[in-house]
């Protein structure tokens, strides 16, 4: 029985390493290395933008949550607050 990996080199998937250098020579000559750059720099900003649209949306619900938290324990404390005008001595 002969395993995927049983081949001298090394592999990924189902092609050598010199088989994806040659696809990357290809593409690199199609495209260009500015119009890759371009593509790779826009492929970087929209998975940050999506990781920071992610944690705004995690914080704005830890703060929506925080602050009725802080107007229930207001509520509360204003129903057990007594208010008294003190006097001094003459």
């Amino acid at each position: 029985m002969r395993h995927f990996g049983a081949k001298r080199g090394f592999n990924v998937g189902t092609f050598s390493i010199w088989h994806w250098l040659i696809v990357l020579l290809v593409v690199i000559m199609i495209f260009g290395t500015k119009k890759l750059r371009n593509m790779g720099s826009d492929l970087g900003g929209a998975v940050k933008g999506f990781k920071d649209g992610m944690k705004d949306g995690k914080t704005a619900e830890e703060a929506a949550k925080a602050e009725q938290v802080a107007d229930q324990s207001a509520a509360a404390a204003s129903k057990t607050t007594i208010d008294v005008d003190a006097k001094q001595k003459a």
